[in-house]
């Protein structure tokens, strides 16, 4: 039997299970606001596509123009996220929500995919050999750490912005910049808040909260980005767990 993918739409969103966090009751509120989000993003282009089943298998992406990213690059597809866990995986599934995506841009005319990934495997990005199989190549980099990832039609390439490449703020403190994307993140706020009280730790979150503000970060950013000490630190979410390790504490 032929597998059944679901695109999220203005009239099934409210309906529709968002994969990443199905049944989790700590992160309900994230998919509350993370459906708020999308309904805004739809109309701009915004696709989400995903396996009918209870599962994280869900390609998520945007034209690039609208995309709440610290990239440039006339006409392109940008991937958010690609996804396929548990017992989804190894059976094709990424690659058939990776040709859909493909193909979509051809029959849009757009110039090209894109995705951001890093040297190594790294937690909350894509994986590059992965992308690799489908001819993306590197096309960008930051500190030789992450990457920008890109299959071009036409010979053109995007790229990270300048303010990207920084990598640096003015602040000493700690500092998140979060989006309003991943259903994750307002449960992650709420502990890193409670954390840092509780241990009389300076923090600032900066809430990312328009496309202008996306586009003028100064560090590479998917829906999160951390600093410590005015270093870029990491694109990990960081729970208090994480946190206390970054910290040394």
């Amino acid at each position: 039997m032929e597998e059944k993918f679901i695109n999220l739409t203005e009239s099934n969103l409210n309906n529709e299970h968002l994969c990443c966090a199905i049944s989790d009751k700590k992160h309900q509120q994230g998919v509350k606001v993370k459906r708020e989000w999308l309904n805004n993003r739809i109309k701009e282009g915004h696709v989400f596509r995903k396996l009918d089943e209870q599962g994280k298998v869900f390609i998520e992406y945007a034209p690039i123009e609208k995309a709440w990213v610290p990239l440039t690059g006339d006409n392109y597809i940008y991937i958010y996220c690609l996804w396929v866990s548990g017992n989804f995986k190894g059976k094709g599934y990424g690659k058939k929500l990776l040709d859909y995506c493909v193909k979509d841009a051809k029959k849009n005319n757009k110039s090209g995919v894109c995705i951001i990934s890093s040297k190594k495997k790294m937690p909350f990005l894509s994986d590059k050999k992965f992308m690799q199989k489908y001819s993306f190549e590197v096309v960008d980099t930051i500190n030789d750490q992450y990457e920008l990832l890109a299959v071009s039609f036409d010979g053109t390439k995007p790229k990270f912005t300048d303010n990207a490449k920084k990598q640096c703020i003015d602040s000493k403190k700690l500092t998140i910049y979060y989006g309003l994307q991943c259903p994750y993140i307002p449960n992650c706020i709420e502990q890193i808040k409670e954390f840092c009280k509780d241990n009389k730790i300076e923090i600032n979150l900066i809430k990312v909260d328009s496309l202008e503000k996306a586009k003028s970060m100064p560090c590479v950013f998917n829906n999160w980005a951390v600093f410590n000490n005015g270093k870029f630190e990491t694109l990990h979410l960081l729970n208090e767990g994480y946190l206390k390790k970054m910290l040394g504490l």
